[in-house]
């Protein structure tokens, strides 16, 4: 297995095109890139470019506001992945803006770390309600898918906002001016649904793809594939993980996600609706469903729908379309004490993982022009990021 200063070599060796621009969609390919100083040590003529790969930073506000509403009620409990705690969403100052304000106001708001154990609580306590917040991409609803097959307790209510990953790629690239030339697939989604879910990006729209691992080698193997690819003008799909992804997927996670939800067109926050990218649990689970259990909340959480709050560029940074500290909040208004927007929040949030990787100041004019996180780790890039 090559190591990533060899990867880096024969990258460097390739008679590279000028400005070519790499989207990654995924969180865990960012937090490498990032944390690595990958853009710092590539040739400035490649650009990576963060995509949509954070299921929390588009999760509805409605959803947010509906978590949030039914948390206040006293007689529910609400369970969310960590991530969702913190993430704000438009409301008056009185009022919480996330489930971890509201928890600060005496309601029983409690993180999470696998859907087995919103079952556990929910049996351990059989006299309370309890509505299980479930938001995440194929990776985090095929556990939920198996957590409604195991059987769901009775007191227990699933509030869904799931969504797949490929179709906000397919609606980029049907726009006509996508932004990206080359892509780079999650390994994680692919080792779920197979890697055949991404055979469309070269096959119907003509753009080089690579299916990549989460070290940095493994996402320079990825690069070097698409680059090469775009140099050759043959694009297809190369899978840069066979270690994990098999062709086919995972049959049983599979099996038990189409079992579990039917698949509909649904919301992103600051998006707006994306043909068949949601997740929703089939009729015959319409007694779990808290948006039906609820229903008087969901009213009013309905009533408090929007976008981003003001001055938010998540959306934007979601899409490609922006660069994390070229947001005119980021590093000023909003840091990850004070996130004003989604993508400072979650772990796999853009904005979060550059602030993380060093990143702590908002893009000067003269930065425009350069590659993003140019200053990020620069020595020692690739010290330690994997072999």
């Amino acid at each position: 297995m090559r190591s990533a200063q060899d990867w880096l070599a024969r990258i460097r060796a390739l008679p590279l095109p000028e400005g070519l621009r790499v989207m990654n969609v995924c969180g865990g390919h960012e937090r490498t890139i990032s944390m690595a100083g990958l853009r710092a040590v590539l040739p400035r003529t490649i650009e990576l470019i963060p995509g949509p790969g954070c299921p929390v930073c588009v999760c509805p506000e409605e959803d947010i506001h509906l978590a949030v509403t039914l948390a206040l009620r006293g007689d529910v409990t609400v369970l969310a992945f960590g991530d969702m705690l913190r993430v704000p969403c438009n409301a008056p100052k009185a009022e919480p803006s996330s489930l971890a304000q509201t928890r600060a106001t005496g309601a029983d708001v409690r993180a999470i770390a696998s859907p087995r154990e919103a079952t556990k609580m929910a049996l351990a306590q059989p006299d309370r309600q309890f509505v299980f917040f479930a938001a995440g991409f194929e990776t985090t609803m095929a556990p939920v898918a198996g957590m409604i097959a195991e059987g769901v307790p009775e007191n227990l209510s699933l509030l869904v906002s799931g969504r797949l990953t490929w179709p906000a790629v397919a609606m980029l690239l049907e726009s006509g001016t996508p932004g990206f030339a080359a892509l780079i697939a999650p390994g994680h989604v692919a080792t779920v649904m197979g890697p055949g879910q991404w055979a469309f990006v070269p096959q119907r729209h003509g753009i080089a793809t690579a299916i990549a691992g989460f070290t940095a080698s493994g996402l320079l193997a990825a690069l070097h594939s698409v680059i090469h690819q775009v140099i050759v003008r043959q694009p297809f799909l190369h899978n840069c993980y066979p270690e994990v992804v098999r062709d086919g997927g995972n049959r049983g996670a599979q099996a038990a996600l189409g079992a579990a939800f039917d698949v509909v067109d649904a919301t992103w926050r600051g998006i707006g609706t994306i043909a068949r990218s949601g997740f929703a649990l089939k009729p015959q689970f319409r007694a779990l469903d808290a948006r039906v259990r609820f229903v008087r909340q969901v009213e009013t959480a309905r009533k408090r729908a929007g976008a981003m709050p003001p001055g938010c560029a998540c959306a934007q940074v979601v899409l490609g379309q922006m660069y994390p500290n070229r947001c005119p909040l980021y590093g000023r208004a909003c840091t990850p004490h004070h996130p004003v927007g989604p993508c400072m929040v979650s772990d796999e949030g853009a904005c979060r993982i550059w602030w993380a990787s060093g990143a702590r100041e908002p893009a000067g004019r003269a930065a425009l022009e350069q590659s993003p996180n140019a200053s990020a780790q620069q020595g020692a890039a690739l010290q330690g990021a994997g072999s």
